[in-house]
């Protein structure tokens, strides 16, 4: 079984509609944020579950269903298809991803938002086409076994904070990995950077967060973070 992993459900219509064979599994993790600790998978889900039922407790969501159980899905596929973009926000989940297929003897691609410029590269899959997707899925590349272990290594840098280790894994040249070194630096920078922009967007009189989101997309689209993300750092500072 062919098996697509998608960002997130914004993107289910579009891929429904491409015509493109296979399953779907849906991430809807946002690992770039919150507690990522863990001795085990299982003690991981719970900080997870824990963390996300604090940051959002109106989501209504309960978590083993509506994201554990679509990442097992990835022990599932006779091929397995990462649609993840190039922020850091889709980073982290595809890394994690990368961790849990370390050890498959499965055939693993990357379907990156390939079409894109740099103009609008932080832009994702959200505004292209069913026929634009089809483009992107038929230029896909095949993690090689040293990308599934760059991914894992990635993973394991990142939820450690080992600055030292992402800054060395950032060099690392892969055409699975475009904008590595990007990413990398706003991982390392991710606990001052974010906060420093929203912060100097208000001191510079924007009042309302339509504003906000806005300009700090502007200014750090290479984080990815949607609405609630900048919301929380914004209510951060205002508290």
């Amino acid at each position: 079984m062919m098996l697509h992993f998608l960002p997130g459900d914004a993107t289910v219509d579009a891929f429904n509609a491409s015509g493109i064979e296979g399953e779907i599994a849906v991430c809807r993790e946002c690992l770039v944020v919150g507690d990522v600790s863990g001795d085990t998978l299982p003690e991981f889900w719970e900080n997870r579950a824990r963390f996300l039922a604090d940051a959002y407790p109106n989501s209504g969501n309960d978590y083993h269903d509506t994201v554990v159980r679509e990442f097992a899905k990835l022990h599932s596929g006779s091929e397995i298809n990462l649609w993840f973009e190039y922020e850091l926000f889709c980073q982290t989940n595809m890394w994690f991803s990368l961790s849990l297929l370390a050890e498959t003897t499965t055939e693993v691609f990357r379907v990156a938002p390939s079409m894109l410029s740099e103009n609008n590269v932080w832009d994702g899959f959200g505004n292209l086409t069913p026929e634009d997707l089809r483009e992107c899925f038929a230029v896909r590349v095949k993690f090689s076994r040293s990308d599934l272990d760059l991914g894992a290594n990635l993973w394991s840098a990142f939820r450690t904070g080992d600055h030292a280790e992402l800054e060395r894994l950032s060099t690392i040249k892969s055409p699975a990995f475009p904008k590595l070194r990007e990413v990398c630096v706003a991982a390392i920078e991710k606990e001052r950077r974010p906060r420093e922009i929203v912060s100097d967007i208000v001191r510079h009189g924007a009042t309302d967060f339509e504003s906000i989101f806005l300009e700090f997309k502007a200014r750090a689209g290479e984080y990815g973070y949607g609405d609630e993300q900048v919301k929380k750092i914004w209510q951060d500072l205002i508290v």
